[in-house]
């Protein structure tokens, strides 16, 4: 079909008697810009599956109303359940790790009690050899001794509360991990559960109870079906043409006996490499008495109206825009405006009055 076709009201042929004989004709035409299509929602968009697994539960069908985070299926995927049962054990174990039940942390305050108990001895003794050294009853080197004995368990003690703070802030840190860890597995198990992000109608349903899914496969379409609108493609020599609130007859593949009036709500700029045309949208003038997600349709965009356009049919036109007029020996070349594949506007060179002849007599 070519892009752009035009409507007239009347028809040109009159009877002369026994031989027809053409007249340029003034009518009201039309001139379109035709577009296919498909039928869809506004808002639309797709429930995909989160992780891998069998489909179960369904508890949806095409046109059930859903609400915003309401269950409509599982997946059955035991990985995840056992991926947070273990997380779960784990940080459990972790959190045990930082409390005075720790066999670790107990072990290693019993040894910063015996050291700092060590410590106390070893001072009193250095202290006590300090003053026997003062007065003489003892050697320096005896004295010597026990101060070095007494500065190396306080150094023991250091190194082991030292040792005790590293082990609570490694007990911490894997508690840290756990817990997130944990939080994470608690989010992939909840891909198990297939909810509603946002309200609305299902309009199309893609997989079905039993069905084996992979994560980022949809599972079903859903919209708001009070807003419907035609999606259009259009071809790139005509896009130009095209203008927000210009008026469409749309024909819809499930009801080709009506004809459907919209307009032009939307023109997207860029080019769509998929269909290899421009994409536009348009909105019904008045709501449809019933529809199909997707269904496929017809349009023809309004883009130029005149009345009182003097036309003929397009194959009485020749090459170089001559015309074959009756009495007159030479073809006519007249001027052209609106061409289709049926009819010619002509903006000069003949009148109503003319006759037209075939280009082949």
């Amino acid at each position: 079909m070519k892009n752009t076709v035009l409507f007239i009201s009347t028809f040109f042929l009159i009877a002369c008697s026994s031989k027809e004989e053409i007249h340029p004709k003034k009518e009201t035409i039309k001139e379109l810009v035709f577009a296919s299509g498909t039928l869809e929602w506004d808002n639309a968009y797709n429930l995909t599956a989160q992780t891998d697994g069998v489909l179960k539960n369904v508890t949806f069908d095409v046109g059930s109303t859903v609400q915003i985070n309401e269950r409509i299926a599982t997946i059955d995927n035991p990985t995840n359940e056992n991926n947070t049962e273990s997380n779960r054990k784990l940080t459990s174990i972790s959190k045990e790790n930082l409390t005075a039940a720790s066999p670790a942390l107990q072990q290693l305050k019993q040894n910063i009690q015996f050291a700092e108990s060590k410590y106390q001895q070893d001072l009193n003794q250095a202290n006590r050899y300090k003053r026997l050294y003062e007065s003489q009853s003892v050697a320096k080197v005896e004295y010597e001794n026990m101060r070095l004995a007494a500065e190396n368990s306080l150094s023991q003690w250091n190194a082991l509360k030292k040792q005790y703070e590293q082990l609570l802030q490694q007990a911490k840190q894997s508690n840290i991990n756990s817990e997130n860890q944990l939080k994470n597995s608690q989010v992939q198990l909840s891909y198990n559960q297939v909810t509603v992000p946002q309200t609305g109608t299902v309009v199309k349903k893609v997989k079905d109870a039993g069905d084996y899914v992979k994560k980022g496969e949809v599972i079903a379409v859903i919209a708001d079906p009070k807003k419907i609108e035609c999606v259009l493609n259009v071809d790139e020599n005509s896009i130009a043409k095209v203008k927000i609130g210009q008026v469409v007859f749309i024909q819809l593949n499930t009801n080709k006996q009506a004809v459907f009036e919209g307009e032009i709500s939307e023109i997207l700029s860029a080019y769509d490499e998929q269909s290899q045309s421009f994409i536009c949208k348009a909105i019904f003038k008045k709501p449809l008495p019933s529809s199909l997600f997707g269904t496929q349709l017809e349009a023809n965009i309004l883009i130029g109206e005149k009345k009182n356009a003097l036309l003929i049919p397009r194959k009485y036109l020749g090459y170089g825009n001559k015309v074959r007029v009756k009495g007159k020996e030479e073809p006519v070349v007249v001027k052209t405006g609106i061409v289709s594949t049926d009819y010619v506007e002509i903006v000069a060179g003949l009148t109503t009055e003319d006759v037209v002849l075939p280009i082949i007599p």
